[in-house]
């Protein structure tokens, strides 16, 4: 039985709940952060009923304050993070010209400037650890009525790659996932697919950018 970490900011359903559940069947404890405190509980009840160790801990991302808070409570209870896991990400639809300039920063901050503060925030509990980032198809081909999530997948992707060149020389994997499909369950872009291909690079640790696209 291992006793490693992972935290996962941005909770949800689907990539975030089925990456726990890989990393936890595995041996880790998992924390997870996300803003509404009524899903956390659920999260944390679901894996609790597979015998995990879990904690929830209610944190905006769109918030350094409260962001860095939340990490805090994670490294005073686990004591130390192994994996970290960035699965938050917003979008106003819309295409570029129809977009508020304030919508376009907002969405950003969610969804590369949180990355960045969580990263900051995980490096002092963090050894020989990694870092991993839930990427997109559309960092690499836009669709104009996406605009701004498209802007947030290609600042994440751009962010993996300098984490990257920064980070290695410390013994830290950072590594993106570009997922090249709609997240649904029954497909290849399955959530349980993805929490195994994360499982894979954390296991990995070669590629800054792994290309999620069915053969």
């Amino acid at each position: 039985m291992i006793n490693k970490t992972l935290l996962i900011i941005g909770a949800g359903p689907g990539i975030s709940l089925y990456t726990a559940k890989k990393f936890g069947k595995e041996g880790f404890n998992v924390a997870l952060i996300a803003r509404n405190l009524e899903s956390l509980q659920n999260y944390e009840a679901e894996l609790k009923n597979d015998g995990m160790n879990v904690k929830g801990f209610q944190g905006d991302v769109s918030s350094e304050e409260s962001l860095k808070a939340a990490i805090h409570q994670v490294v005073k209870t686990f004591g130390r993070i192994d994996v970290l896991l960035y699965n938050a990400a917003s979008g106003h639809p819309g295409k570029p010209t129809t977009l508020r300039v304030d919508q376009v920063l907002e969405d950003f901050k969610v969804s590369v400037a949180g990355a960045l503060t969580s990263v900051k925030e995980v490096l002092p509990s963090m050894e020989n650890g990694s870092i991993l980032l839930t990427g997109g198809g559309l960092a690499l081909y836009p669709y104009a009525d996406y605009a701004s999530l498209a802007i947030g997948k290609a600042g994440i992707r751009n962010l993996a790659y300098s984490l990257n060149q920064e980070l290695s020389e410390k013994g830290i994997y950072v590594g993106t996932l570009t997922i090249k499909g709609f997240v649904q369950e029954g497909t290849y872009f399955s959530p349980d697919n993805i929490a195994n291909a994360f499982y894979d690079m954390y296991e990995k640790r070669e590629e800054v950018e792994v290309v999620f696209e069915e053969k």
